[in-house]
């Protein structure tokens, strides 16, 4: 299956692992060593799942951190089963959440799924991965089989979680139904007979609390968790997130992407290494020797990440285009080859911004423009209030990505924008 040793095996499956414990993450090691060496010896694959409820269609590096995983244990030679929420997806996941999470529809969910996937596998070997949709199992239980299985836990366990012992602290409504989601993705697992179960840290709850415990309770073994770091956005603080604007999508362009990543403060570097590389453990550990050395300079341990990340989801042919063309306008300050349009409306400069499509709200437009995030012709311009009477022609730039060329437009129409 591979030639890996079972002590080198394990230290790639727990790279980047986040468990909040250090006891647990060590308990979590050892059972997989264990599990590892047994299924070597019986000549058998570990069964790995992870589930995916498909919110969204618009994946970004931070979606993939589970599917890097995944891909792990592919090329180790372990059966490898995507889940997608089919049912899970019409509860609504509390975890991570302070408030109820919107059900999705089935046809929300069929949509979304069929995208997500195909992203998957941008990372994911097609050929030898499981596609699972849970309502095939889920959807056939029945309140009789169901009651059973709820008895295994207290309302004390899931009041303890954050999320929602937060909402009972300030009053806030907690939904009978919410409590079912761990419930039926303890049986997911349960059903498919996994030895191991990939998730971020936010599903710390549902995998080794709830999957354990229901498995163990129905007379299996255990499955074990693969709990994953979570990835900073390209603020290097904040969770990677589309509503929190700090997201690489996976549909950026090669050019787009390189630049994103190059925008990665010096410190979310080491996250990315271990999260979303193809680099084994003992490559990550030299790249970080040589960086606290001060054997690599960060500008140039940025651009080799920059290339592997583009390699991954747009092949390595794209990477010298991506490359030459971040040297071309970040570094040699000049601009794209190709600059979209973007009419000029309302007076100022904030009705400007706000027009840009990639910038969702007046408010945001205001903290681009005050963080100096914001020039014209290569001029800082920091006064939302600012005319931009005269600027059709001249370009305008909004962080170090993107650009676009002013045009004269209809100045009396203003964005239909929500004011904040």
């Amino acid at each position: 299956m591979t030639s890996k040793s079972i002590d080198e095996q394990v230290a790639l499956l727990m790279q980047g692992t986040e468990y909040g414990d250090q006891a647990l993450q060590a308990a979590m090691a050892a059972e997989l060593r264990q599990r590892l060496t047994e299924a070597s010896a019986a000549g058998r694959r570990l069964r790995v799942y992870c589930g995916f409820d498909p919110r969204t269609s618009d994946l970004h590096l931070g979606h993939t951190i589970p599917m890097r995983k995944m891909r792990q244990f592919q090329e180790l030679g372990h059966e490898v089963i995507f889940v997608v929420g089919s049912f899970t997806s019409l509860i609504g996941d509390p975890s991570d959440q302070d408030r109820l999470r919107a059900r999705l529809t089935p046809e929300q969910v069929e949509v979304n799924a069929a995208t997500y996937a195909e992203q998957a596998f941008k990372i994911l070997d097609r050929a030898a991965t499981r596609i699972e949709y849970n309502h095939t199992w889920l959807g056939k239980l029945t309140l009789q089989e169901s009651i059973p299985l709820a008895a295994n836990f207290t309302l004390q366990q899931f009041l303890t979680r954050e999320t929602f012992r937060k909402r009972w602290e300030a009053d806030d409504p907690i939904y009978l139904h919410e409590m079912f989601y761990s419930l039926v993705q303890a049986y997911d697992a349960y059903h498919l007979r996994a030895d191991v179960q990939i998730g971020g840290t936010d599903q710390l709850f549902n995998i080794v609390t709830a999957g354990r415990k229901l498995m163990e309770a129905l007379g299996v073994a255990p499955n074990i968790g693969i709990i994953m770091g979570l990835l900073p956005g390209t603020d290097g603080v904040r969770k990677m997130s589309k509503s929190l604007g700090n997201h690489i999508p996976l549909t950026a362009s090669p050019e787009d992407m390189y630049g994103k990543v190059m925008s990665l403060p010096d410190a979310a570097m080491p996250a990315f290494f271990r999260l979303v590389t193809r680099w084994e453990p003992a490559e990550v550990a030299r790249r970080l020797a040589e960086l606290e050395s001060g054997a690599v300079h960060p500008r140039d341990a940025k651009m080799a990440l920059a290339r592997e990340i583009v390699a991954i989801f747009h092949g390595e042919a794209a990477v010298a285009g991506a490359e030459q063309h971040f040297r071309h306008v970040f570094q040699e300050r000049g601009t794209p080859e190709v600059v979209e349009e973007l009419p000029r409306v309302g007076d100022s400069l904030l009705d400007l911004v706000a027009a840009v499509p990639s910038v969702r709200s007046r408010s945001e437009a205001r903290r681009l423009i005050s963080q100096g995030a914001v020039t014209i012709d290569d001029e800082v311009k920091t006064d939302p209030r600012m005319s931009t009477d005269g600027t059709a022609g001249k370009m305008l730039r909004i962080g170090p990505t993107r650009f676009y060329r002013i045009v004269a437009g209809p100045t009396a129409v203003l964005p239909d924008r929500p004011v904040r």
